[in-house]
């Protein structure tokens, strides 16, 4: 039987463990899952026949016991904020702290610090100023450059120099950290590890890094970029470019006296890597110390769920995964994925129905390009915006195999799909769904429909839609069209759930009343709504911030304030009484008397 990775001294010592090679410190609890970073990272390395430990939620409030408690790691210190950035995880939009944290036990929020990365890290390097200490996950993965800090309205420096960390592995880091692991094992220090990819570290102004085989481009510096903001959109449209090449360059800035250096993420991984690590023996389960506790939500939720593939290729400005994943597809073998599946369903407490088969986007597996040689000189962010690639193979075929070997398990009652459906990659350019697409979309709508089918429209403006880098709301309207023939045709009552988001640069009051008019029509009360918040690392972030969008250098209006970001959420509620009438003096005031006959009727 499969046991968790220990956490306390107890359990090392049971193993008989006198020395412990690599200590890892989460934001969220351990939860021994293929979904929570910690988890794969301390797998990985335990595969390598290192001693890994994870101090889950550690206190950093007391006298820090909880970060001595293993002592001093033979290598390293890994650190990650966890799954989510601790920011977004403590903050609603308007910056109000929230009540629950769905990666601690019973939901409990104040289990871990604000930006909570910088916060272990900077406590591990004053108790043991000479052991490293190695960031990952998304937190660390989003700063890892000059970044604009929303919850501060501030630009910082690189994560690197707040937290005194050593080195940033970012994205999936799991080969990354192997890499070290085996190079430090040879008693290399980690200040002489300059080359492996997916990793940034801090460097003399002066020095010159290890020759790699990649060209090298110097971004603008912070101090450059704390008074020149065009300076610092410019160096978004580098990072974003480099982060989704094939070929990319190794990027430098200087900050202070000291030269941050990221390298380039890996080539794009192969099947059998990303295999090797979904295949490794997780419990699947949260830490025994755990079980009186309360459920933690986030796992609660992902627990009979399967991932088909990292990365996305949709490149929308307020997402964050081309940055952390990159738009190259890495695919698990169906082999891995029906393991999986079976290891779920021997699961004492499955009752048959898989909550999702899917990804970042859920229909992209084993997509890539045709002539992966066009896509080595391409720069495009998206590969489907503002049109579907030529060189993009968009076959479902792979993925209905999928689909239609998990539906006759003999165990599997049925399976759901919950990531969302990137419905433009179906649509041809008179607004069809033809061939595969079509059997795909039919098949999900039939067979892989909870009782509702989440999309993300995410606004209804073609202009707001331009900005964010998503189709025209004509490719909802079409979709919608071949999902209510479907559904009327199998006799099935099941409901589209599009996702809206406010305050994004270039939304108006008026483009959100124009949504909210538009979603009337359509009989919709949103439920799946968000006020953007502007991520680091994110396009939408750098309008926020510059007021200048970064590819074309406009200038772009943004919703700043709380009260100019609350005006425009509130038009999601048009139906609710209690906004009527000050929607009703808003569009007055903007000579938007058409928009009131429609929302609420003519006087």
């Amino acid at each position: 039987m499969n046991t968790p990775l220990p956490i306390t001294a107890k359990e090392a010592q049971k193993r008989g463990w006198e020395e412990i090679d690599v200590i890892l410190f989460s934001g969220d609890a351990y939860v021994d899952h293929p979904a929570f970073g910690a988890a794969v990272i301390g797998r990985v390395l335990e595969n390598e026949g290192l001693r890994v430990v994870i101090v889950p939620q550690p206190n950093w409030k007391d006298d820090l016991r909880d970060f001595k408690k293993f002592g001093i790691p033979k290598l390293f210190f890994g650190v990650t904020s966890g799954n989510m950035d601790s920011m977004i995880n403590h903050y609603t939009a308007n910056k109000r702290l929230r009540s629950d944290d769905a990666y601690t036990p019973g939901g409990k929020s104040g289990f871990r610090p604000d930006y909570a990365a910088t916060v272990y890290s900077q406590i591990l390097k004053e108790i043991y100023p000479n052991v490293p200490v190695v960031l990952g996950g998304i937190e660390a993965s989003l700063r890892r450059y000059a970044h604009y800090d929303y919850w501060s309205n501030s630009l910082k420096p690189s994560i690197l120099v707040d937290s005194k960390a050593d080195m940033i592995v970012y994205g999936n880091g799991e080969f990354s950290i192997v890499e070290l692991a085996r190079l430090m094992q040879k008693n290399i220090p980690i200040s002489k590890i300059q080359t492996i990819p997916q990793t940034a570290f801090l460097i003399d102004k002066n020095e010159i890094p290890q020759n790699i085989d990649s060209e090298s481009l110097e971004l603008h510096s912070y101090k450059q970029c704390l008074t020149d903001k065009l300076k610092f959109a410019e160096n978004f449209k580098h990072v974003e470019i480099e982060s989704n090449s094939l070929k990319s360059k190794r990027l430098i800035q200087q900050i202070g006296d000291k030269k941050l250096v990221v390298n380039p993420p890996f080539v794009k991984l192969e099947e059998k890597d990303i295999d090797r690590t979904y295949d490794l023996p997780y419990t699947r389960l949260p830490h025994p110390k755990y079980l009186n506790r309360g459920e933690i939500p986030a796992y609660e939720m992902i627990k009979f769920s399967v991932n088909l593939h990292r990365g996305c290729f949709g490149g929308c400005s307020f997402c964050t995964i081309s940055a952390h994943q990159g738009k190259f597809i890495v695919s698990r073998s169906e082999k891995s994925i029906l393991k999986e599946i079976d290891l779920i369903a021997s699961m004492p407490d499955f009752k048959g129905y898989i909550s999702d088969l899917g990804g970042p986007s859920a229909n992209m597996y084993k997509m890539q390009g045709k002539d992966l040689s066009v896509c080595t000189k391409c720069k495009r962010h998206s590969c489907i915006y503002p049109s579907v690639c030529n060189n993009l193979n968009t076959n479902h075929e792979p993925l209905l195999n999928i689909y239609r070997k998990v539906r006759n398990h003999p165990e599997i009652k049925k399976a759901t799909i919950g990531s969302g459906i990137r419905y433009d990659m179906l649509l041809d350019k008179n607004g069809e769904i033809k061939g595969d697409k079509k059997i795909y979309a039919t098949e999900l709508i039939k067979h892989h429909v909870s009782g509702r089918l989440k999309v993300a429209p995410e606004h209804t403006s073609d202009e707001v839609l331009r900005i964010m880098r998503k189709p025209s709301f004509r490719s909802f309207y079409a979709f919608k069209r071949f999902f209510d023939r479907i559904n009327n045709s199998a006799e099935l009552n099941q409901q589209l759930i599009p996702y809206f988001i406010s305050s994004h640069p270039g939304s108006t009051e008026e483009a959100m009343a124009e949504l909210a008019v538009e979603t009337k029509n359509l009989n919709f009360r949103l439920e799946q709504i968000q006020d953007l918040t502007p991520t680091p690392l994110t396009a939408a972030a750098v309008m926020f911030y510059t007021g200048i969008e970064p590819y074309s250098m406009r200038k772009i209006y943004t919703a700043k304030s709380p009260q100019q970001k609350l005006d425009q959420r509130m038009f999601f509620f048009w139906y609710k009484s209690e906004f009527r009438n000050k929607i009703r003096l808003k569009l007055a005031k903007l000579g938007r008397k058409d928009l009131i006959d429609k929302l609420f009727g003519k006087k």
